[in-house]
């Protein structure tokens, strides 16, 4: 099983980013897809998570409103379109494959990081 997260950057407050992760070996129907972030010197932080199989999807208070996550199932890709953000969105941003949660132990995979930095 493998997830390959991309499409983090430099971006200005205010600005948007979309960050996909895509999913091998297994398919969305049978797992959900989350996303978690981690800024330096804090703990990995629950953002979001897409469940095809349920068709539902999840927020964190902290991006609602602000970030929309969604899945392409013949891609295989989960995209957490991220708008409106703000210097506090900086961090790391990790996909992961299991069952949606705010819980790192509710995920079974994990992708590699991919880097979100929002500044002037």
């Amino acid at each position: 099983f493998q997830l390959q997260a991309s499409g983090g950057g430099l971006v200005q407050p205010g600005g948007s980013l979309r960050l996909s992760c895509a999913a091998s070996g297994f398919t969305l129907d049978y797992y959900a897809i989350g996303w978690f972030r981690q800024a330096p010197g804090k703990e990995r932080e629950w953002v979001s998570c897409f469940s095809s199989s349920v068709g539902s999807t999840f927020y964190a208070d902290s991006v609602k409103g602000r970030f929309t996550i969604s899945g392409d199932n013949a891609k295989n890709t989960v995209y957490l379109e991220m708008n409106s953000l703000k210097a506090e969105d900086t961090a790391v941003y990790y996909c992961a494959a299991g069952h949606c949660g705010w819980s790192t132990k509710a995920y079974d995979y994990w992708g590699q990081e991919t880097q979100v930095t929002v500044s002037s």
